[in-house]
């Protein structure tokens, strides 16, 4: 899925979702009434990343940083690895013992060595546009995770390999927040559950929007 999300683009999958609405047509699964009135909701995507905390993250920055360094024959002055899990150690020690004045001494000595690694980097590759262009993506990630802050405003990150996860709060009781991504679902009420039992009336539509449409149109 990975790659398939590096290669589709909004036009592609438009005719993706166009070609399948024409060959269900074609078969008979549906027909043109049942598009005029549609139910549609949103829910959340879950994505498979582990819980994020700031410490986690930033050690996962200068392993990140460190490994695409090498990739591309940047020799660093120092990686940080070896003592950045010993900070994370201890951080997630800390918190977990409610020492947190400890707990903040690790996480700044995370930041700080992530913070060496960065300048380390961007010095060496200084004036070679071929390294700057490779290492720009990383980077960029890099410094976000480097200067972000709880509760600040605007998009975070919160997975190195996933940076669209978003955190998002549905109301729900057993799951207060959800990290992934905020999707929308339709159906169509002619055949929908609600829509067709003979014990309700009418659609459940509680958190739902009705909407009517004379003709289908490609998703957003």
């Amino acid at each position: 899925m990975t790659n398939w999300r590096k290669r589709i683009g909004e036009k592609e999958l438009a005719h993706l979702v166009s070609e399948s609405l024409r060959v269900a047509h074609q078969t008979g699964a549906i027909k043109t009434t049942d598009l005029k009135r549609v139910t549609v909701d949103t829910t959340v995507q879950p994505k498979a990343i582990a819980f994020p905390t700031d410490a986690k993250l930033i050690y996962k920055a200068i392993v990140m940083l460190g490994r695409e360094a090498k990739r591309h024959g940047i020799k660093l002055r120092q990686s940080y690895v070896r003592i950045g899990k010993l900070a994370l150690i201890k951080a997630q020690r800390y918190a977990h013992a409610k020492q947190f004045k400890r707990h903040k001494k690790q996480l700044k000595l995370l930041r700080t060595r992530l913070g060496r690694v960065i300048r380390d980097i961007s010095r060496k590759m200084q004036g070679n546009d071929a390294l700057e262009t490779a290492m720009a993506e990383a980077l960029s990630l890099a410094i976000r995770v480097r200067f972000q802050t709880p509760g600040q405003k605007g998009h975070k990150i919160y997975a190195l390999h996933a940076p669209e996860v978003e955190c998002i709060g549905k109301g729900k009781a057993h799951k207060p927040y959800e990290f992934g991504c905020k999707v929308s679902v339709a159906t169509t009420n002619r055949r929908s559950p609600a829509a067709s039992s003979s014990r309700i009336s009418k659609p459940f539509t509680d958190g739902l929007m009705t909407a009517t449409r004379s003709k289908t149109s490609s998703p957003n």
